[in-house]
């Protein structure tokens, strides 16, 4: 039997715990914020736009967290290992210290399954929003990896939720680009308009599709019931 890299088994147990105790992520805010960190300018191309405050979404993130608060993911671990050793060997090209790799990819794996998003997709997005910088801000106020405006917090009755935890910002994440992916009937280009708040234009989703075929299309798994992005782009 081959050994496992000692960053494998550290995801495998991160992953394995997270499915056991997942609810922590939202309840958790104690994050330590660097102030030089969070007062740097985000390396996002899109600044200008930011997500839409929808009352249809603010429903539904409403529901999804009462829902998921009893409701732990249960993935195959067989299927996170071989995912988490192809994807992780990409990550080092970020400089990313190997604790915060792990965490972050605990948590899109976690995330992505709960809400049957293609992971390899979820990495593209958090790659043109922040370049996996988790203090990221962008002029618009827009917070941490997948940049998640800091209004959703209050709509939703989780003013305490801190964006900047890898966790919660994902989990946010998530949950806002599963919403949109389910009204733009899995298209996937639309999706990410909505997503980004330039719905109607193509820039930002042809640069994170872009991503997603030059460096995270080997990592895809077909979990979603949305097929590839490239089948279900207009």
């Amino acid at each position: 039997m081959i050994e496992q890299p000692h960053g494998i088994k550290r995801l495998l147990a991160l992953l394995a715990l997270a499915a056991a105790v997942f609810s922590h992520a939202v309840t958790e805010a104690s994050t330590t914020v660097s102030p030089t960190a969070v007062s740097a300018e985000t390396k996002v191309a899109e600044t200008d736009f930011q997500q839409v405050n929808d009352s249809a979404l603010k429903a539904f993130l409403q529901n999804r967290f009462l829902e998921d608060q009893s409701q732990p993911p249960d993935f195959d671990r067989f299927d996170a290992e071989v995912w988490l050793e192809r994807t992780l060997s990409t990550m080092r090209k970020f400089r990313l210290e190997q604790q915060t790799a792990i965490e972050i990819l605990s948590a899109v794996y976690r995330e992505s399954y709960r809400n049957r998003l293609a992971p390899d997709l979820v990495l593209a997005v958090i790659e043109i929003e922040s370049f996996f910088d988790r203090y990221a801000v962008s002029r618009v106020g827009a917070q941490g990896l997948m940049q998640v405006m800091p209004f959703w917090k209050e709509e939703i009755g989780r003013s305490s939720d801190n964006l900047i935890d890898i966790d919660t910002n994902i989990r946010y994440g998530c949950y806002i680009l599963a919403y949109y992916l389910k009204i733009a009937d899995g298209r996937w280009a639309e999706a990410l308009a909505r997503y980004n708040g330039s719905y109607g234009r193509t820039v930002y989703s042809e640069k994170v599709l872009t991503r997603w075929q030059k460096r995270w299309r080997g990592a895809s798994i077909d979990w979603t019931g949305h097929g590839s992005a490239s089948q279900n782009n207009p």
